[in-house]
């Protein structure tokens, strides 16, 4: 016979550990342009392994970095993950996600260590960022023509 105290008990489901591998950052940085203060959330997550102050204190180095390169993302998410089916010692997946304003970024990196897929996640943000940049760059830099389809009088600058 289940009592109260087994219903409400979080450690039935999982929820206390879950909670535990669960860690979100509120950052405020500088925009560089105009210096006016954003507010970032890092979120923070561990599957299948428990998160170090060390390994907490890399990721919020490297998120930094990412704000730095753009000051319109809103959050970024972390999904740490260690896989022990592969091999003897595990594989380490690192996920990142992105929230700015327009589509979301993913990226997903493996390797057999964790900081490791962390450097390289971070690096393939980075260029991921950048490539969003120049495409917008280029994009504000060579309009193209708008073809209205009517027939309409062509006037000539004077």
């Amino acid at each position: 016979m289940l009592k109260n105290s087994d219903i409400h008990d979080e450690s039935n489901y999982g929820l206390s550990e879950f909670l535990s591998n669960l860690l979100v950052l509120k950052i405020k940085t500088k925009d560089k342009y105009n210096m006016k203060e954003n507010n970032h959330d890092i979120i923070l997550s561990g599957v299948h392994m428990d998160l170090t102050g060390k390994l907490k204190l890399k990721v919020r180095e490297k998120a930094e970095k990412l704000f730095s390169h753009e000051s319109r993302i809103v959050r970024i998410r972390f999904e740490l993950e260690h896989n022990s089916n592969n091999s003897n010692n595990g594989e380490y997946i690192a996920k990142g996600h992105i929230e700015i304003y327009g589509s979301p970024m993913v990226a997903t990196v493996a390797s057999d260590d964790i900081y490791k897929s962390i450097d390289e996640l971070v690096n393939k943000l980075q260029r991921m960022l950048r490539r969003r940049s120049r495409l917008k760059r280029v994009k504000r830099r060579h309009p193209h023509d708008i073809e209205i389809p009517a027939d309409l009088p062509k006037v000539e600058p004077s």
